[in-house]
């Protein structure tokens, strides 16, 4: 930094769980250079929009948002508008192209370099584009700062090595690489550490974890062994692909308690002539077999997907196999999406490009049946008794409805009411409530005289009351202070040195695999 201004930031994020955690990545070091996350209600100094490719819409959008901050780019020269992420390795130069007053475009395998860039950016007064080809160095590597004091992403590989004919991903974020196990672990517990109690191990193929190094059977040896870490009590992974599912990976789901009993299997299509058009290198009914051994296995399993309508050359026929595959499987929850043509993809170049009103028509037929599947298969929850993930940005509305949320152990969300007189919990608490009505994407626990309610105070809970306390500039006291072992160091006075600043993220589900 060469000026005394203490600079502001806020970090967009379009696009996956990989995008969302660049974007941790990203505040990570943005504050390690010296900014400060800006306020809800603030204007920031510097806006970071962490992109994503897969649909056309992500482009829209991007060029929709920097539209908006023109306006106050031309007012402000010293305000700095930076894009990285997939759309920006994919566009490189042409964003600055169209939006000239953009200062900074960064790629997927640099994103390290954003605040040295945003400095050039400032001292020269001209825009700084950098994207590199490969990754320098593996982004785990990188400070992070978390959103969330009790659930955290841990990556375990980068890249992918399928060619799926309508995706952009392997030619921005290059071919898979594996971190080892040991630093996969080490990272972990350093999380426990801190209060956490939920990760989520990330790839662009989890199951196919270990290629690298020649051992297919790493990803269950990972679960098992993050299995083993004390204070731990929630593992989830995404995304897996169907072809590479073997059953040692079922195995350990079954085998180790804390992976949760909750599966996000992409399929795609059902039609098997879609499929190998897609060069998805397996086939409906051994996708369907994967699904019948997981719930053989773990029979509460909760199974959710990614559907494409309208790829090039889909006939009804092919559209009423995905029905067909998706009424079979019983979805949780599926995140439908119409074929997006992006250039630069073996399918754009496909004949029997879909008309738009067709593929709106079974796009809305698809949605209705998937939603009734969700619905069906949340009101048969009705009754039982679940535990939940107490969360602190998950109900929109709790504020008007007296209510809290926050995730069972199947990764469904649960708004639940908390009792008169009952303990109120925190974020990253766990609670135990019984399920009085569903929804298609919830569940409700409404407090009724008799129902189950009680309340577990974790270490996530505690800091989070740390992270409050730091925030607001509060003594800890007492159990909080001491309560989670590396959380935050407390000086004489008292007060701990963790700063929230939680930047804006805005978390999507998983895109298309």
């Amino acid at each position: 930094m060469t000026d005394t201004k203490v600079r502001s930031y806020q970090v967009r994020t379009f696009g996956c769980q990989m995008n969302v955690h660049d974007s941790e990545r990203l505040s990570g070091l943005l504050e390690g250079a010296g900014y400060v996350a800006a306020a809800e209600d603030a204007q920031p100094d510097i806006i970071v929009f962490n992109t994503c490719a897969v649909r056309e819409n992500a482009d829209n959008r991007l060029y929709a948002n920097l539209g908006i901050l023109k306006p106050r780019k031309d007012a402000e020269p010293d305000f700095q508008i930076a894009v990285g992420g997939c759309m920006a390795q994919k566009d490189r130069a042409s964003i600055v192209a169209k939006a000239p007053y953009v200062d900074v475009v960064f790629g997927t395998h640099n994103i390290g370099s954003l605040p040295i860039l945003l400095e050039r950016a400032r001292h020269n007064n001209e825009a700084q584009v950098e994207i590199l080809e490969s990754l320098e160095t593996f982004p785990s590597d990188l400070p992070t700062k978390r959103d969330s004091t009790y659930a955290a992403f841990v990556s375990i590989s980068v890249g992918c090595n399928n060619t799926c004919t309508f995706c952009i991903v392997p030619s921005l974020r290059g071919k898979e690489k594996d971190r080892r196990p040991g630093e996969i672990l080490a990272e972990i517990e350093a999380l426990v550490a801190e209060g956490v109690i939920e990760i989520t191990l990330l790839g662009q193929n989890v199951n196919t974890y270990g290629v690298e190094f020649g051992d297919k059977g790493a990803f269950a040896k990972l679960l098992r062994a993050a299995g083993q870490i004390e204070g731990l009590e929630r593992i989830r992974f995404t995304s897996p692909h169907p072809a590479a599912f073997t059953d040692d990976v079922i195995e350990a789901m079954r085998d180790t308690p804390n992976v949760m009993p909750s599966l996000h299997m992409p399929l795609q299509s059902g039609s098997d002539k879609v499929l190998k058009d897609m060069r998805r290198s397996y086939r409906s009914e051994k996708y369907l077999g994967i699904i019948e051994r997981v719930r053989a296995a773990i029979p509460n399993a909760a199974i959710t997907t990614d559907l494409i309508v309208g790829f090039p050359g889909e006939t009804e026929e092919d559209f009423l196999e995905t029905m067909r595959v998706a009424e079979a499987s019983r979805f949780a929850a599926s995140f439908t999406f119409q074929y997006s043509r992006r250039p630069g993809t073996p399918a754009a170049d496909l004949p029997d490009q879909l008309p738009k009103a067709v593929v709106q028509e079974r796009y809305e037929r698809l949605l209705a049946l998937c939603n009734d599947l969700a619905w069906q298969e949340n009101k048969a929850l009705v009754g039982t008794v679940v535990e939940v993930l107490v969360a602190n940005n998950e109900g929109r509305k709790d504020a008007a409805t007296n209510r809290m949320s926050g995730r069972d152990r199947t990764n469904r969300l649960v708004h639940f009411d908390i009792p008169s007189g009952g303990d109120v919990p925190r974020p990253g608490d766990l609670v135990t409530v019984q399920v009085t009505d569903a929804k298609p994407y919830f569940l409700l626990a409404d407090n009724a005289a008799g129902l189950p309610y009680s309340v577990r105070r974790t270490r996530a809970g505690d800091a989070w009351d740390l992270a409050q306390a730091a925030s607001c500039a509060i003594p800890a006291t007492g159990a909080a202070a001491g309560a989670v072992s590396g959380a935050a160091p407390v000086g004489a006075s008292g007060k701990v040195s963790l700063s929230l600043g939680a930047p804006n993220l805005m978390s999507k589900p998983p895109k298309v695999n």
